[in-house]
């Protein structure tokens, strides 16, 4: 099977949808995206461009300091689920634990929502997962 025929991976399939820029940029310096790039299953939680802008003056430089990876790495693996679930398996009250060990909170009522934040895009397939468009960035519990 030729590779363009692939499905492409979590990051791959990310990045060619152009709307996840500072996502990709945040995964690089925080050295994610081979994890990414695996096996998994893994389900991600993908804050849009537009979210991450909406983000406090200075917020998303301050994050992709070397010195900050760590605060860095925490974000970006409380957006990640291990295995895949799919929109048809998110149910009201559900929790789950994330790669960063916090829960995250599903709810319905008026529309699908992690941590109260709209699912803007559901269930866009990766050959190692899905990922959910979300129009916040989600910031764990410190």
């Amino acid at each position: 099977m030729p590779a363009a025929a692939q499905e492409k991976d979590i990051v791959d399939t990310a990045v060619a949808a152009g709307t996840f820029n500072t996502l990709a940029a945040a995964l690089t310096q925080a050295g994610l995206v081979e994890t990414l790039k695996g096996p998994g299953p893994f389900t991600v939680f993908a804050p849009t461009d537009a979210a991450s802008a909406a983000l406090p003056a200075g917020t998303v430089e301050d994050l992709l300091k070397p010195e900050n990876k760590d605060k860095l790495t925490a974000i970006l693996t409380y957006h990640v689920v291990p295995g895949k679930v799919m929109s048809t398996d998110l149910t009201e009250g559900m929790k789950a634990a994330t790669v960063n060990g916090a829960e995250i909170t599903i709810t319905l009522d008026g529309g699908p929502k992690v941590n109260g934040v709209v699912i803007s895009g559901a269930d866009i397939a990766a050959s190692n997962g899905v990922i959910h468009v979300i129009d916040s960035v989600l910031m764990p519990p410190m």
